[in-house]
């Protein structure tokens, strides 16, 4: 057996130590820990079932994400993908890819989708972290499992979860950072999700969140964004909403940067 096979093992391994209540057989048949099995429910809302489905994984790296969300951050004068993945990794209290050093840190990616997220925090952590990237969608994680290599010598590991990503199904305090982008606003109950990266952090931990903005703050484009909620199930937060929403749960050194349809909030706790 190979140490990167090994390695991948050992990061599993560590996950399953991570949970509040361990299954007794781990499914990891699909290259994933699979914490939710079978399941019959349909998809709540418009926007989650376009996320679920079998296409968007094959193109969301390569069309969906660069360009959906560029555009959304003011492409060309807002951020590519490359300095949004560099401003994480800092925000965080990573390393960046090639350098000395790198923390050891435990890192979960909530909502990761196709693990393109994943891998670039797993780029600011060392050889002994472990970065976890959880999310619901079958497709987006056997994309996410396809596309992500074997760890290096001096990579961290790295391990898929299939979880729910509003219940968390971590212990308290077990990771030194939290990052979700591009899904609180598919969340049924947004805050609920919120209290649960806030309680899977350790004391001092970070979290950022890069999710939707309203840029007016006019009475009519709160009706608006509600009636798209309603419609697709997605959600379009105002300036202040995410920030108050880090503050009031004991959240410090919060701050964020306001793009044209998009925001990116973090903060230690």
């Amino acid at each position: 057996m190979s140490e990167s096979t090994v390695r991948s093992a050992s990061a599993a391994e560590r996950v399953l130590g991570l949970l509040k209540e361990p299954p007794g057989e781990p499914d990891v048949t699909a290259g994933y820990l699979d914490l939710l099995g079978p399941s019959t429910q349909p998809s709540p809302s418009l926007a989650q079932s376009v996320m679920e489905s079998a296409f968007l994984p094959q193109i969301y790296e390569r069309v969906w994400r660069p360009v959906g969300f560029n555009l959304a951050k003011g492409w060309p004068i807002g951020p590519d993908t490359a300095t949004e993945q560099a401003m994480t990794r800092d925000w965080l209290g990573l390393s960046q890819p090639g350098r000395a050093g790198r923390p050891a840190a435990t890192v979960l990616d909530v909502a990761c989708g196709p693990g393109n997220v994943t891998r670039a925090l797993a780029e600011g952590v060392g050889r002994d972290g472990l970065v976890a990237g959880l999310d619901a969608s079958r497709t987006m994680l056997a994309r996410a499992v396809a596309d992500t290599a074997a760890p290096g010598p001096g990579d961290a590991g790295v391990c898929y979860v299939r979880g729910d990503a509003v219940d968390l199904p971590f212990e308290d305090a077990s990771f030194d950072a939290v990052c979700c982008f591009g899904a609180l606003y598919l969340f049924d109950d947004p805050w609920t999700a919120v209290d649960g990266m806030t309680r899977v952090l350790k004391p001092g931990g970070r979290l950022i969140i890069l999710t939707s903005r309203r840029p007016l703050p006019l009475r009519t484009a709160r009706l608006g964004g509600e009636l798209v909620r309603r419609a697709t199930g997605y959600t379009v937060f105002g300036d202040r909403e995410v920030t108050r929403a880090l503050a009031d749960r004991g959240f410090t050194g919060i701050r964020q940067h306001r793009y044209p349809l998009m925001q990116v909030v973090g903060g230690r706790r």
